[in-house]
């Protein structure tokens, strides 16, 4: 299945204007303004309510209006959409190394663009998780079940997806440390990737896959799309959490070269920063995003997010350009594992 990038159109009353422009002209004189908000696959609901928020708090601050789009498909697939011309004002990507890609193909971005926002620009927090059928029938509880000969497994393309990348990059540690040295994480991916039927190209198009065409025992999942999925489908699906998993980190930023030109980059600049607000980490808490700096926020939603064993993108693979390289260029692990169906 090929999921089509879809765009969802919000008009939103948001002011958009730098403090000193604003300070300078009568509020009559603010025009209305559009931004793109180019994000990954399940942060669809996530941005929907946190758009109408922010558009509230813009427009009683500065009494502009601003109409924001989304766009959504996977990660990879988006960072690349904007290398070849896609409009985007920010990106909400599914990892850093997609955002590293617009610094390096073309400068749409500084390469220091992590240090702007607090958290590594990253407000808010994810992991990887095992989503199952009502009762876990194949009796799924840790990776290693997902090489079972007879296990049908639901995860997207780590050339496209975010997502992917941390899935594949949780099981691949799972193994190293079960089983000893890459070499054998290779084979046990080589091994989980022989029972994937179908690489969809975003994490939603395999939450659709999983959940609504019925396809597959387990769907490796964001832990925030997994919990929207029990909320949509009920005792139709169970979450298992593994024995260990990766600490995901989406994280966002101006686009620098677009915003520049088009004369947004202040509305942008807070658009952004309103997600480290308290109302923002409240949102992130509400749509299942685990909350990055706000203590009371963390504190609301603790229920929802059990402790895990986690370990960090640096701690197991040295960070995102080191994993792109090693696993995910082309000629890489996956190319080097992955056949084709």
């Amino acid at each position: 299945m090929t999921l089509r990038r879809d765009f969802i159109k919000i008009p939103l009353a948001v002011a958009v204007a730098s403090a000193m422009s604003l300070a300078a002209l009568p509020a009559h004189a603010q025009q209305p303004v559009t931004l793109l908000n180019v994000s990954y696959d399940p942060t669809r609901e996530l941005y929907v309510e946190f758009n109408q928020a922010f558009a509230k708090y813009w427009k009683g601050k500065t009494g502009q209006d601003v109409t924001i789009k989304q766009s959504h498909g996977g990660s990879g697939k988006q960072a690349r959409s904007v290398i070849d011309g896609l409009d985007a004002d920010v990106v909400t990507l599914g990892l850093a190394g997609d955002i590293d890609a617009l610094a390096n193909n073309g400068g749409w971005v500084p390469k220091d663009w992590q240090k702007r926002l607090p958290h590594n620009s990253a407000p808010y927090s994810s992991t990887i998780v095992l989503v199952v059928r009502q009762g876990n029938p194949k009796g799924i509880k840790d990776w290693d079940d997902l090489v079972k000969p007879g296990i049908s497994v639901i995860t997207p393309n780590p050339k496209t997806s975010g997502g992917a990348r941390w899935n594949y990059l949780a099981a691949w540690e799972f193994a190293k440390r079960k089983y000893g040295g890459d070499a054998k994480a290779k084979d046990f991916i080589g091994r989980l990737y022989a029972n994937v039927p179908v690489l969809d190209t975003g994490a939603r198009g395999s939450s659709i896959t999983f959940a609504q065409r019925n396809q597959g025992d387990v769907f490796i999942s964001w832990e925030n799309e997994a919990y929207l999925l029990e909320k949509e489908f009920g005792s139709k699906v169970d979450v298992v959490y593994p024995s260990i998993s990766i600490v995901a980190e989406p994280p966002v930023s101006v686009v620098d070269r677009n915003v520049d030109r088009k004369g947004t980059r202040a509305v942008a600049e807070e658009y952004l920063k309103y997600l480290y607000t308290e109302e923002g980490q409240d949102i992130a808490g509400k749509n299942f995003y685990r909350p990055a700096i706000s203590q009371k926020a963390q504190a609301k939603y603790a229920k929802q997010f059990p402790k895990l064993n986690l370990f960090t993108i640096e701690q197991a693979f040295g960070g995102w350009a080191k994993a792109d390289k090693e696993h995910f260029a082309d000629g890489g692990s996956f190319d080097q594992i992955y056949t084709r169906k």
